[in-house]
């Protein structure tokens, strides 16, 4: 029987199950370029990053500058031509993330907020993970962020690199992500953001270019599975692993740079309707 574990919470093992019977089961030899970790049942947020360094065999690394979510922007495999243009200020944000900090604002659209307080009130607000604002701000919110290298002790090699982001003020978790680059099975070198979940994960996978003002532009917006995209993933009962695409999901990200000010537009929409827009202020740490 093709059944999510039951030792969990409900909501968590409704939406399990819609993934199975909705999804694709997969060859975990297949599909390397996808995988990642998954959380368990009792809490992501901060205990994640524990458990995974202790599953892993991994020692926790959390020294709090000059650490990126990429070692070199080079992982993205651009062409030289990309790479000239590609604004030197956003490239140092990508190999030094954990010098910046973030204000954000956010701006929903009225027809989508009541998936996302239902988001907030089944998953977030429980699992640390995903807790966005549900009102719209004018003024912006303060993100403290933080890259946690997870390394080998013996070889001293990087093995995981985990993009922790709280607000300032409540301490509250919003996101806690694991970043990696792959390769799709087109050729593609993408970005991967892993957020886990319950026995799973959402996986977002996408895709780089460089825009005429030498900003980063990462897009999810492919059709199938194999794409970049939207991916929620999960181990069953019976340890099989599954695969939902997203396709109606797509998520782009533009990183850019105007007079020396870094700055980043997320737009999230779904069936071509905006959905969500998150506007970014970055700015370095004093």
């Amino acid at each position: 029987m093709k059944v999510a574990s039951f030792n969990q919470k409900l909501q968590d093992w409704i939406t399990q199950q819609w993934v199975i019977f909705f999804g694709t089961k997969i060859n975990a030899n297949d599909y390397k370029w996808l995988l990642g970790p998954f959380g368990k049942i009792n809490g992501i947020g901060l205990k994640f990053i524990e458990q995974l360094s202790e599953n892993e065999q991994l020692i926790i690394d959390d020294a709090q500058t000059n650490k990126g979510l990429l070692q070199s922007i080079n992982q993205l495999e651009l062409t030289s031509i990309e790479l000239n243009k590609l604004s030197k200020n956003v490239i140092d944000f990508y190999e030094n993330t954990s010098n910046y900090n973030f204000e954000l604002k956010v701006k929903w659209n009225p027809i989508f907020k009541i998936f996302g307080v239902l988001l907030k009130v089944l998953f977030s607000n429980r699992i640390e993970q995903l807790n966005i604002p549900m009102k719209n701000t004018i003024d912006s919110k303060t993100l403290k962020s933080k890259i946690i290298y997870l390394v080998n002790e013996d070889s001293n090699t990087l093995k995981r690199i985990i993009w922790l982001r709280k607000f300032k003020q409540s301490g509250q978790v919003v996101y806690s992500g694991v970043y990696e680059t792959c390769l799709i099975p087109n050729g593609q070198k993408c970005i991967k953001a892993i957020f886990p979940l319950p026995n799973g994960s959402a996986t977002v996978i996408l895709t780089p270019t460089v825009g005429e003002n030498g900003e980063l532009i990462l897009n999810s917006s492919g059709n199938k599975i194999g794409d970049s995209g939207f991916y929620f993933l999960l181990k069953d009962a019976r340890g099989n692993l599954w695969t939902k695409f997203i396709r109606s999901f797509k998520d782009k990200l533009v990183v850019s740079s105007e007079n020396g000010k870094l700055k980043a537009l997320q737009t999230l929409t779904m069936w071509n309707l905006r959905v969500l827009q998150f506007s970014y202020t970055i700015h370095a740490n004093n």
